[in-house]
C-alpha cells in the first residue's frame, strides 16, 4: 500500500523532466535542460520556506534549513546531496512512468528470468518506464526523498532537528558533478549523497576511477592494392582491445574486483577512437591498470610506427574510504537510525562513484545512502515505492538524531 502519496507524486513529476547530461559537452551544465529541474526545485524550496542560493550559470542549487531546538543548535549542519542529471547512456526524453501495483511478476518489460532480484519485490509497488527510456530514479528518487524531508519539516514546525544543508548538482553522470561545487555556499563539513540503490545499503568505499580516450590513426588505400600499404585503424583498435585482460570487464567482475570497460567506439580505417573507463578499489592496482594501457600503446606504436596509437588518461575520482576511515561516525549514525526503524544495515563497496567521492577529498566527508532504485542507466530501471518511503523516513530520522 502506498503510504506517502506526496513523495510518489513528486517523483513522478521529476522523472518526466528530461535532464540527460552530455559527456562530450565542454560547458557546465553540459545540457541546458538540467536547469528545468533545478528551477522547479528552486520554486518548491522557496515555497516551503527554505533559504535558497542558486548558481544559475553552472546549475548548482543550494538550500538550508535552520536548526530547531536547543539541543541541536550547537551541532554542525548535516548535508544532503542529490544530482539533477540522468545518464547519457539511455534516453531520458519522454519518460512515461508506469506504476506496477502489488507486483507479482509477469511484466512484459521487467522479466524475472532476466532480473531475478525482482522476486524480492513481490507485493510491493514498483515504478518503471515504458521500456523505451530510462526511468530516472538515478537520482530523481534521491532528489524526491530530500525534497520530501523539506516538505515534512515545513508541515511539522513543532519538530526539532539539526541544521540541514542541501545541494542539487548537475552532470554527476559525466563525472563533473563537483566541477563548480562551492563548499562555502553549501556550508556543511559532513554530508550524505542520496544516490544509491537497495534500501538499507550504506556505501563509504568506491572505485578509484580514470577515463581513457584511445585514438588510433591508420592509412586508407584501395583494398584491391592495399598489400603492405594499408594501415587499418579499426583492426588495430581490435588488437588493442584484445591486449587488455578479457575477464576483467564489468560483465565478469563483482565486489572489489576492478575492470577495464570499453564504453564507446567509433571510426573507420583512417581513424578510430575508443573510450574506456578504468576502475579499481585498490589504489596500487588502479595505477597498474593505467600502466597496462600505456604499455599496450607503446607496443602497438613499436609494431605499426610512432603516433599510430595515442592515449589520453585522466583520473576522475579516488576511493573515498581513504577519507571515511576517520569519519565512521557518519556510517554509525545511519546504522542506528535503521536499527530504530527495525531494519538491517548493509555496508557495501560502490561499483562506481558519486559526487561524494570527490567531495570527501575536499573536506566534506560524504558516504552514500540508498534510494530504493534498481537497474540504473538502463531501459529496465525501476524503483520500489515502499523502499523510497522507508528511505524518506530514514532521512527525516537522521536529521532528528541528537
Amino acid at each position: 500500500m502506498i503510504r506517502n502519496r506526496n513523495l510518489l507524486d513528486r517523483f513522478l513529476r521529476y522523472v518526466q523532466i528530461d535532464t540527460q547530461s552530455d559527456e562530450d559537452a565542454a560547458d557546465q551544465p553540459t545540457t541546458a535542460k538540467q536547469r528545468d529541474l533545478a528551477e522547479l526545485l528552486l520554486r518548491e524550496l522557496d515555497r516551503l520556506g527554505a533559504q535558497t542560493d542558486y548558481d544559475r550559470e553552472h546549475c548548482y542549487l543550494y538550500a538550508s534549513l535552520a536548526a530547531r531546538g536547543s539541543r541541536f543548535e550547537s551541532m554542525p549542519p548535516l548535508g544532503l546531496i542529490g544530482h539533477l542529471d540522468t545518464s547519457p547512456a539511455v534516453s531520458g526524453s519522454g519518460v512515461k512512468p508506469r506504476i506496477l501495483e502489488n507486483f507479482r511478476g509477469g511484466d512484459a518489460i521487467l522479466k524475472e528470468e532476466e532480473f531475478p532480484d525482482l522476486a524480492e519485490h513481490y507485493g510491493e509497488d514498483l515504478i518503471a518506464s515504458d521500456g523505451t527510456t530510462l526511468l530516472g530514479a538515478d537520482d530523481k528518487a534521491g532528489v524526491a526523498e530530500i525534497m520530501n524531508l523539506v516538505q515534512y519539516f515545513h508541515d511539522h514546525p513543532e519538530e526539532s532537528r539539526r541544521a540541514v544543508r542541501i545541494a542539487f548538482t548537475p552532470d554527476e553522470e559525466t563525472g563533473r558533478g563537483t566541477e563548480h561545487f562551492d563548499a562555502g555556499r553549501f556550508g556543511a563539513k559532513e554530508a550524505y549523497t542520496v544516490d544509491g540503490g537497495k534500501f538499507g545499503v550504506i556505501e563509504y568505499e568506491c572505485f578509484n576511477a580514470a577515463a581513457a580516450r584511445v585514438e588510433l590513426s591508420g592509412r586508407n588505400v584501395h583494398p584491391g592494392s592495399a598489400k603492405n600499404q594499408m594501415k587499418n585503424a579499426c583492426r588495430i583498435a581490435v588488437e588493442f582491445a584484445s591486449m587488455l585482460p578479457p575477464a576483467e570487464t564489468p560483465e565478469h567482475t563483482e565486489g572489489y574486483e576492478g575492470f577495464y570497460h570499453l564504453d564507446r567506439m567509433e571510426g573507420n580505417v583512417e581513424k578510430t577512437v575508443l573510450w574506456y573507463i578504468i576502475r579499481d578499489h585498490d589504489r596500487k592496482r588502479f595505477e597498474e591498470r593505467k600502466d597496462l594501457v600505456r604499455a599496450a600503446v607503446a607496443f602497438l606504436n613499436g609494431k605499426y610506427g610512432d603516433g599510430t596509437v595515442n592515449a589520453e588518461i585522466h583520473d576522475q575520482y579516488y576511493n573515498m574510504a581513504d577519507v571515511m576511515k576517520d569519519h565512521m561516525d557518519l556510517v554509525d549514525r545511519v546504522k542506528q537510525v535503521l536499527a530504530d526503524m527495525g531494519e538491517s544495515a548493509v555496508t557495501s563497496p560502490i561499483r562506481g562513484g558519486t559526487d561524494g567521492a570527490v567531495l570527501s577529498f575536499r573536506g566534506i566527508a560524504c558516504p552514500n545512502l540508498c534510494t530504493g532504485g534498481y537497474n540504473y542507466h538502463s531501459r529496465f530501471e525501476y524503483a520500489s515505492v515502499q523502499e523510497m518511503e522507508k528511505t524518506a523516513e530514514m532521512l527525516i530520522r537522521l536529521v532528528r538524531l541528537p
